[in-house]
């Protein structure tokens, strides 16, 4: 599995590389605090798959880095040519 972490990701929206991003938590998580993206609940990811992006990359993010691993893991199974990278340690230390 790849990861990035957030400083590597800044470093991607400075450079304006494409991706996506999307937010594994639940929806009352997200709306207290996010870094952006589109929240799809580790919960439904499988049926979302639509809403993956199979053109770029796609960071998985979530509080701690473990739902946005496991989101990972489903998806590889069902999409096994995705890009996806897991946000390292997720969001719970960020602080913008």
């Amino acid at each position: 599995m790849k990861h990035i972490d957030y400083k590597e990701l800044k470093v991607w929206e400075k450079d304006k590389i494409p991706f996506q991003l999307i937010d594994v938590r639940e929806p009352e998580e997200h709306e207290s605090f996010n870094i952006g993206g589109v929240l799809i609940p580790l919960s439904e990811i499988r049926m979302a798959v639509q809403q993956i992006a199979m053109d770029r990359p796609v960071v998985f993010y979530c509080k701690r880095g473990i739902r946005s691993q496991i989101a990972i893991q489903k998806l590889q199974r069902i999409l096994p040519k995705g890009d996806f990278y897991n946000l390292s340690n997720g969001i719970m230390l960020i602080t913008e």
